[in-house]
């Protein structure tokens, strides 16, 4: 007989679900409690809650909230708490009951414009340091390398600053005040200047225009990785168009104050080989391991069948430059900015050169640039060609790939939220979960480092070889008469 399902009735008595016990042991969020004290944003947010009035949603439950919304991909804030009352295991992270009262979406995003980006930051920055007190960050070669993220914004939304047509719509004056307000409330100190002032969009003014396939609205986050086990030690967000080798140093300057350790090497790819950063890492004593730009452009100048700057042979002592035609190229002009100066021949010897059309098309001769400090540019060009460089930037490559390729997981390259600070506070959150992957896949036990396993490695083998040695000897002694040894260690 074929069994019908009654419409169910409201219990008469109400028994007790312990949460913990329907958790499984190995759930993630279980390691994640157990390993991470989220107490701590307590002192961190004091100073934004008064005295009296209603009681907001502890602390430590928007801020596990927040991990959670990251965590799962969850698409909006809104969706979290619908799906939170069905997630036994949310609710057991979050210290909640079946039955207890779930907040309101909009706690999040009022939470999240009270606490800023320097809460999010400081809890970051608290989870890199248990990596560093687990064992699991060297601190001394970092890798660097930056990624696009598309804005929450439409192509649409765009507008050109110095039009007419934007202003002849009807919300213009709406649009004016909402870009002010914008412009007013960005924290010099902490922002960046976009390239492109004059198109921007309407509803994400800090979100730039990147043109690298077809034209979008993006984000760039930077990060800097330690190679022992991957952990993000340094992240920052700007506007698609900034030039990432500018967050070089910046990134190294974090690492050094998050970690409390001195990178002696730092690892990048040809967009870092600027001559500032090079210079940079001369003036601070760190290995510059990125590929030369200046190399890059010689490569370039072969193709097109012209000298490059290498085959102008630099002389000390007169203070001038030797052409491959034999001419003399003296100092010519001194540009205070670049802090470099050019060198050149007379127009008229250059002109009747028998070379010229190998060496240039300039009407006015060739020049060379030489930087005031060329002397120690060159020496940090000549250790970045090493074959250590060249292993380390193989080796930055799929680190830092993975690293990205990992983050997607948790949608690092779609913006949920609109404003540069909103996406700092997203990208602080992606990394934190990265890094908290990371200490729960690695564990707490520091790790030996390669002269340690060596060491043990060798006391082993010693101890095992030497229980031979005495095993063959007594063997020997039973079945001869002589009693002296027949192996000795060597």
């Amino acid at each position: 007989m074929m069994g019908f399902q009654e419409q169910p009735q409201n219990s008469l008595f109400r028994f007790g679900v312990n949460l913990d016990k329907r958790v499984r042991s190995n759930h993630p969020l279980r390691k994640v409690d157990q390993l991470i004290d989220f107490h701590f944003v307590y002192d961190e947010v004091k100073s934004f809650y008064g005295h009296n009035g209603n009681e907001s949603v502890p602390p430590p439950v928007i801020l596990k909230l927040m991990l959670l919304l990251i965590f799962y991909n969850v698409r909006s804030e809104r969706e979290l708490m619908e799906t939170l009352p069905e997630r036994m295991d949310w609710l057991w992270f979050l210290g909640y009951e079946i039955d207890s009262t779930i907040p309101n979406h909009s706690v999040l995003s009022k939470a999240r414009k009270k606490w800023d980006v320097d809460v999010f930051q400081s809890f970051f920055e608290r989870i890199v340091l248990q990596c560093v007190q687990a064992g699991l960050v060297d601190g001394s070669k970092i890798f660097v390398d930056s990624s696009l993220v598309d804005a929450n914004a439409s192509n649409n939304s765009v507008i050109d600053t110095k039009g007419l047509k934007h202003q002849l719509h009807r919300n213009y004056k709406k649009l004016e005040a909402r870009l002010e307000d914008n412009n007013e409330s960005v924290d010099v100190s902490r922002s960046y200047e976009k390239k492109n002032n004059r198109y921007i969009s309407s509803t994400d003014p800090d979100a730039a225009i990147v043109n690298r396939g077809k034209p979008k609205l993006s984000y760039q986050v930077h990060r800097a990785v330690d190679g022992r086990c991957e952990v993000i030690t340094a992240t920052d967000a700007t506007p698609g168009d900034i030039n990432e080798a500018h967050l070089m140093m910046p990134l190294l300057e974090k690492h050094h104050t998050t970690t409390g350790m001195q990178a002696e090497t730092v690892v990048a790819d040809s967009k870092y080989g600027t001559i500032d950063n090079f210079l940079a890492c001369h003036d601070q004593g760190v290995q510059a391991h990125i590929p030369d730009l200046l190399k890059v452009a010689h490569k370039r100048a072969a193709q097109r069948g012209k000298f490059n700057e290498e085959q102008f042979q630099y002389d000390a002592a007169t203070d001038t430059y030797l052409c491959p035609a034999e001419t003399r190229l003296k100092p010519k002009t001194l540009h205070a900015l670049r802090q470099s100066r050019d060198y050149a021949a007379p127009k008229k010897i250059c002109a009747a050169c028998h070379l010229r059309e190998q060496c240039t098309s300039n009407k006015s001769g060739r020049t060379v640039k030489r930087h005031l400090r060329q002397s120690e540019l060159d020496a940090m060009r000549e250790k970045s060609r090493s074959a250590k460089s060249e292993r380390d930037i193989k080796t930055r490559q799929h680190l830092m790939e993975r690293s990205f390729a990992r983050a997607t997981r948790y949608g690092f390259d779609q913006a949920r939220w609109r404003g540069l600070w909103k996406i700092k506070i997203q990208e602080y959150l992606t990394c934190a979960i990265q890094n908290i992957q990371t200490l729960i896949k690695c564990g707490s036990k520091p790790k030996k480092s390669v002269a340690v396993k060596i060491a043990t490695i060798r006391e082993a083998l010693t101890r095992v070889t030497s229980n031979v040695i005495t095993a063959l000897n007594g063997a020997l002694r039973r079945i001869t008469p002589y009693s002296g040894l027949f192996f000795q260690r060597a």
